[in-house]
């Protein structure tokens, strides 16, 4: 099956509720990475030396030496900016999420007392603060199982939540292979967390964030001054608390570094913001843990049937009478490329639609031919399909008077003789009277107007016909 990995569907036009604590209408969540003394460097049995977020403009690794400065810059993060950034948390009393690199919180004794005193998750940050991307799968996974046996050596506890920030394609799945985990943080994909299926396993995703973060401090498309990262703290957090009173509260992510924001001239700037975030009602500051557990209890994970995930002669057991008596159209939409967009009614109808559109003309016009007519002999005859039945039904085809049947059938007869197709219209649009006034205008087009106005009106059938398969209670609601 040619089917693409990635979910660009996601929660779609209606996301869940998030139902957060106390009716919060947005939840705020602080990362603190902690990566100082886990970063690249030969003193670590790495190649180069660190070349990623620093103060140095247009850094490059240094093959086989130790680069002083980038180091003394790691350092500062640990010996000033951490401390820094831990009494304006205590102060504040806002709780926080620190994502540890374990060789890191490894060479750091007092910074992890520090933050097991103040009460803060810590999460798995990695091994080490390295570029996984080019790393076979068994020494990635490697490396986390190390990582997270160091982190519970320093700590006295397993991670519950993983993020390795430079990743590869097969982070998530290995953090969820290896388990134990309350939540991964290796995407950016939405602001509400979501489940990701790997294998028969459902891991919890609580997305992180690279834009509310103070790494655009040390990028050459960021902030250059604190007024800029309050300034975009705050309109981000004044949109996502807008979407919670609207009925839609989601999440907030903030990511800083100890290196970067726990300078003095950008410490003011994050103050400002907590202050600013503080002072509005229903927000809840939350660790990703805090997080996770709630979003288990709330919306715990629900395995359905995926359309995408089917085989071939499930797909078209399931879906070859859409179009009506050319199960082929199911066949060809299965062969498309689909992914997890094409497991809803939408996503269905829009592989069907392109396999009919694409067919030759003689295809098309076989599956024209295929519906009945409407009010017709085979409708007397109790001998349409169940789906066909149930249309004609809706709009009163059922009941007709014998005037009503004798006018049908005159209609359907001189549309016939002209288009050489059956009048396919989608009658859950319409009404008798509709359906008639439809009948007698369109007549009169061409026969390439009207083949084309048939083609669409079979597409409307589909959907109809899927909404009621795939969302029956929406169905009966409307």
């Amino acid at each position: 099956m040619k089917r693409y990995p990635r979910d660009l569907s996601g929660y779609g036009a209606t996301p869940p509720k998030a139902e957060w604590p106390n009716g919060a209408k947005i939840a705020v969540q602080f990362v603190i990475n902690y990566e100082e003394g886990g970063e690249n460097c030969i003193l670590h049995g790495d190649a180069a030396s660190e070349a990623f977020l620093s103060e140095i403009v247009g850094a490059a690794p240094w093959p086989g030496q130790r680069h002083w400065n980038m180091e003394s810059i790691y350092e500062y993060g640990a010996r000033a900016g951490f401390w820094r950034l831990h009494r304006l948390f205590t102060k504040h009393q806002i709780p926080a999420t620190v994502y540890g690199v374990a060789t890191a919180l490894a060479r750091s004794p007092e910074q992890v007392a520090a933050m097991q005193d103040a009460n803060w998750e810590i999460a798995s940050h990695g091994l080490k603060w390295i570029e996984y991307k080019d790393y076979a799968r068994e020494d990635e996974k490697a490396d986390m199982i190390e990582a997270i046996r160091l982190h519970e050596e320093v700590t006295g506890y397993k991670p519950r939540g993983w993020y390795t920030g430079r990743c590869s394609a097969q982070t998530v799945d290995l953090a969820t292979e290896i388990g134990g985990l309350d939540y991964v943080s290796d995407t950016y994909a939405d602001d509400l967390p979501y489940w990701y299926q790997s294998g028969s396993r459902d891991q919890l995703i609580i997305p992180y964030t690279l834009d509310c973060n103070d790494m655009r401090f040390a990028t050459a498309q960021g902030f250059n001054s604190g007024d800029q990262f309050f300034a975009y703290l705050k309109d981000t957090f004044d949109c996502l608390y807008a979407e919670g009173q609207a009925g839609t509260p989601k999440m907030m992510n903030i990511g800083l570094h100890c290196r970067l924001v726990g300078r003095p001239g950008r410490i003011m700037a994050l103050e400002r913001f907590m202050e600013y975030a503080r002072s509005r009602v229903d927000v809840w500051f939350a660790r990703r843990i805090d997080i996770a557990r709630h979003w288990q209890q709330a919306h715990p994970p629900v395995r359905r049937d995926r359309p995408s995930q089917m085989s071939a002669d499930r797909f078209v057991r399931e879906f070859g009478g859409i179009f009506e008596h050319s199960p082929w159209i199911a066949e060809r939409a299965h062969g498309l490329e689909l992914n997890s967009a094409h497991d809803t009614t939408i996503g269905v109808h829009s592989a069907l639609c392109r396999a009919f559109r694409s067919a030759s003309f003689d295809e098309k016009l076989g599956v024209l031919k295929a519906h009945p007519n409407l009010a017709g002999k085979l409708a007397a005859a109790g001998k349409l399909t169940e789906a066909s039945t149930a249309e004609q039904a809706s709009a009163g085809l059922d009941l007709l008077t014998d005037n009503e049947r004798i006018l049908f059938t005159s209609l359907n007869e001189a549309y016939m003789e002209k288009h050489g197709f059956p009048f396919i219209i989608a009658v859950r649009d319409h009404d008798k009277a509709s359906i008639l006034a439809a009948f007698r205008r369109r007549i009169g087009n061409s026969i390439e107007m009207e083949f084309a106005e048939a083609c669409r009106q079979v597409e409307r059938i589909a959907h109809y016909r899927l909404k009621a398969l795939l969302e029956p209670q929406s169905e009966k609601a409307s």
